[in-house]
């Protein structure tokens, strides 16, 4: 199987902004009033979202943070290397694959505003992920980062920030 042969199968699309493929797979049928959430948030929202997403050598999830909290499932491929940096000035590096044994992870949740990205471990072909939201996701959640307010914040991860981010975030 090849990442191509993942992208017909689900009919994946280019996901804007933040790279990589995806398909959404679930948006729950209730949402949650504007007034019941919390300020950060524009108007109502789905109880929760779900989307398949794929990466490859050249499509990665470049670092962002959402309104929202995500949860990330490890489904097929090769492993990957999310960072996340913490306002607080910690940072964390997890790898998802299915290999236990190394201490990898098969599921990572990420709290709202956390600073994050994704890519493929160097000489990977493909990983395919999944990624529930809630409450659920709206683009204008999403927030792209640039790449030199991240190294001024977290200069200890210099080179996955600037591997994770585009040039013209500079």
């Amino acid at each position: 199987m090849t990442a191509d042969d993942i992208i017909k199968h689900y009919n994946m699309q280019p996901l804007p902004e933040e790279g990589g493929y995806y398909v959404e797979t679930y948006r729950a049928d209730e949402n949650i009033h504007h007034s019941a959430l919390p300020e950060r948030y524009d108007g109502h929202r789905d109880h929760s979202t779900s989307i398949l997403y794929l990466i490859t050598p050249d499509s990665f999830s470049k670092m962002h943070s959402v309104k929202s909290d995500e949860i990330f499932h490890f489904y097929l491929g090769d492993p990957v290397e999310m960072l996340k940096l913490n306002p607080d000035g910690t940072s964390e590096v997890i790898v998802m694959s299915p290999d236990i044994k190394a201490h990898h992870h098969q599921q990572v949740a990420v709290k709202n505003g956390i600073w994050q990205g994704t890519k493929l471990v160097e000489g990977g072909k493909y990983a395919l992920l999944g990624c529930t939201v809630s409450p659920g996701f709206e683009f204008t959640d999403f927030e792209t980062g640039t790449r030199q307010e991240l190294i001024k914040s977290h200069p200890d991860q210099k080179k996955l920030i600037t591997e994770l981010t585009q040039p013209t975030h500079q």
